[in-house]
């Protein structure tokens, strides 16, 4: 089974990867079913290993990889990677700004879950393009990224996908929503994954001198998402310390992976 899907073509994987990241966002949503409080501890050192998976393949599957691409096409790295960095940056800002003046409008506990799914429906987004582009990248044949480093970073992305799912449904159970309404509305927010994953693969294979700029946007994204919102809401908690070394295991495991897969 694991040798059919590598050998398919690297859409096909990637729409498989966008998919698989979903199911994990479905899987956390499914957590609404088992406990009526969550575990903050154990939510935060899934976030913590997340953010250094993350931050990890943001470096090693993107980075790194934009600067080889931008090499080969004789093009600025220096502007690829600044350009990249800065727009990936700004396309989470800008959502963040939105949905931030937009609950402050409005104070019922109600639509501020509505806003919660919707904000990270829309982080869900750059992270299905980063799974596409990593895979639509294949076809071009770098040493940094391979089929089996593509899936690392879709695995990554799939576990951080686990505590936003369950982010949804727990609050809208504790808002009076029914455990299978709660689950609905968790599981829903990667739907985007998938679609997004497609895009981002169609766009790099069809138009190979966006790649380095494609990764280099994922990157930026990715990275501001783990610096703005996983580390701080791991370390909202008196375990700091564990807290830093999920994180470092997440990126070592991440970079091992890299370095010799």
């Amino acid at each position: 089974m694991i040798n059919y899907i590598l050998n398919l073509n690297p859409l096909m994987q990637a729409i498989l990867a966008g998919i698989f990241s979903y199911l994990f966002t479905m899987l956390g949503a499914s957590i609404v079913f088992f406990f009526k409080k969550n575990n903050k501890k154990f939510m935060n050192s899934l976030l913590s290993l997340s953010a250094g998976i993350m931050f990890s393949a943001s470096i090693f599957s993107l980075i790194l990889p934009s600067i080889e691409m931008s090499d080969s096409l004789k093009i600025s790295k220096i502007i690829v990677l600044t350009t990249g960095l800065i727009l990936g940056s700004l396309l989470i800002i800008i959502v963040d700004k939105l949905f931030t003046k937009f609950s402050k409008n409005n104070n019922h506990s109600l639509k501020k879950c509505l806003l919660l799914i919707l904000s990270i429906t829309m982080h869900n987004i750059p992270e299905g393009l980063a799974i596409g582009v990593a895979f639509g990248s294949v076809i071009y044949n770098l040493d940094s990224i391979t089929i089996i480093t593509s899936w690392m970073l879709a695995i990554g992305i799939a576990i951080q996908n686990f505590p936003e799912g369950a982010a949804i449904s727990l609050p809208l159970y504790n808002e009076g929503f029914s455990k299978k309404k709660s689950f609905f509305f968790g599981h829903i927010s990667g739907i985007v994954e998938p679609i997004s994953s497609f895009i981002g693969a169609i766009i790099v294979m069809k138009v190979k001198y966006f790649l380095p700029y494609l990764l280099s946007f994922a990157a930026g994204s990715m990275i501001f998402v783990v610096v703005s919102e996983l580390i701080p809401e791991s370390q909202n908690t008196k375990y700091k310390n564990w807290m830093a070394v999920t994180f470092m295991i997440g990126f070592i495991l991440m970079m091992l992976l890299d370095i010799y897969l």
